[in-house]
């Protein structure tokens, strides 16, 4: 059956849909033109258009390549009016750039801004429910920084790029926080059992507490304690 069946295929509308073979070398053709065209865009775009890539700029890098690939191998669109949308795209881009230089309030509308999601090891809860970005995958990125525990950060912003700096404290000035390592909030605690050092599994918030203590944070009213770490980071 199977090869009857391979035998009974239109093997031309397989590979070539309703375009005859002649139209392969159109195809390398206007793929070498396009290609051009792209390098061409992107040397106009500047080195920051293609290293960090803004909301903004990411519109316009989808513009591009849209404009680019249909032409590639879709015989129904003209190579002339795919330059066209280069050149307009290119053109919006240089003008919203030129407002961005000139305008703070501009500037925050159309690529947002940077935010402050830890501040002396505890987060700033405000501001992280304000980005879409789940803890797992934040602790994710901090301990790729060889980042242990949050006493060990003094600010961590997200830039608007969605790259996270991190500012840290002098190992002396390492500060008992909240372990971010896979598994360790797992177990939280509502009932403390043995004094010490505790952090709140919600907000970071880290105070010295003694056995029996069910005190809720009082940064987030939450009452689910970890065991602290006050460990530095080895780099």
């Amino acid at each position: 059956m199977l090869s009857a069946f391979l035998l009974k295929l239109d093997w031309k509308e397989l590979l070539m849909g309703h375009e005859e073979w002649s139209f392969l070398l159109e195809i390398i053709l206007r793929t070498v033109i396009m290609f051009l065209t792209i390098i061409i865009g992107l040397r106009v775009l500047g080195k920051r258009g293609v290293k960090q890539l803004s909301l903004f700029e990411l519109v316009v890098i989808i513009g591009l390549g849209s404009a680019a690939g249909d032409p590639m191998f879709n015989k129904d669109v003209g190579i002339v009016s795919s330059i066209i949308v280069f050149m307009v795209i290119i053109f919006l881009y240089t003008l919203v750039t030129y407002f961005i230089g000139r305008s703070k309030t501009f500037e925050k509308l159309v690529e947002g801004k940077s935010i402050c999601l830890i501040e002396n090891g505890e987060f700033s809860i405000e501001n992280f429910k304000k980005e879409n970005l789940g803890s797992d995958e934040f602790f994710a990125e901090l301990r790729l920084k060889g980042i242990s525990q949050l006493g060990q950060i003094e600010k961590a912003i997200e830039e608007i790029s969605g790259e996270i700096s991190v500012f840290y404290f002098e190992d002396e000035k390492v500060k008992y926080g909240l372990p971010i390592m896979p598994d360790s909030l797992e177990h939280p605690l509502k009932n403390i059992i043995q004094p010490g050092y505790y952090s709140c599994t919600f907000c970071g918030y880290t105070e010295e507490k003694q056995a029996g203590s069910t005190i809720n944070c009082i940064k987030c009213k939450k009452d689910e304690w970890i065991p602290a770490s006050n460990k530095k980071r080895i780099t």
